[in-house]
């Protein structure tokens, strides 16, 4: 039983998430040969001012949005 975990920045919608879900559970299904049933994701969001690259926070870098400059 396969567990995939997501990290990104917070900001996405519920709407995303479930696409996002959907869509990372049929990859891994068809990749892996299994039901989708089998397929476990955790989504772990993390704040823009907790989170850096570079040195800079992204934040400062991004601004608050979920990672589009």
């Amino acid at each position: 039983m396969p567990i995939v975990s997501i990290r990104m920045a917070k900001g996405r919608d519920i709407d995303q998430k479930r696409r996002l879900a959907a869509e990372v559970t049929r990859a891994v299904a068809q990749s892996l040969d299994l039901p989708p049933e089998l397929v476990s994701i955790q989504i772990e969001e993390f704040d823009r001012e907790n989170w850096a690259t570079g040195g800079e926070l992204h934040i400062d870098k991004f601004g608050p949005g979920c990672g589009k400059p």
